[in-house]
């Protein structure tokens, strides 16, 4: 299952090497609710192997749109059944409006603007 959302970046942990032969990154952004900002929902993700090095060229508030698939896992220990969720993020890129600076429109030339129709009589 393939998933985006989009977010600020606000924890950006180190890689973990679990093993000899695993090691993850977590992440969490923050998605914005535009209805009430008390009820921004706080998103964690986890990378693992090679994709571990994706988050390093983003910054605490970078403004990303982040790529993931839903995991979830069975996992029986001493006769216990448990269940867990990961949400493991794939690709990474910086959202559209992100931290850049906004772009500023051309300056404006009052010679730019067409010579009005003679018919044309209209009063507004």
């Amino acid at each position: 299952m393939n998933f985006e959302i989009e977010g600020n970046l606000i924890v950006k942990d180190d890689i973990q090497q679990i093993s000899a032969s695993f090691q993850k990154r977590e992440f969490v952004i923050e998605v914005i609710n535009e209805r009430n900002a008390d009820w921004n929902d706080f998103v964690k993700f986890q990378l693992i192997q090679d994709k571990c090095a994706l988050l390093d060229t983003y910054q605490l508030g970078d403004k990303l749109k982040v790529s993931f698939n839903l995991k979830g896992r069975k996992w029986e220990k001493d006769g216990r059944v448990n269940y867990f969720t990961n949400l493991e993020a794939w690709r990474i890129e910086a959202a559209a409006g992100g931290n850049s600076a906004p772009a500023t429109p051309p300056p404006f030339e009052e010679t730019e603007i067409p010579p009005a129709d003679a018919g044309d009589n209209l009063p507004f």
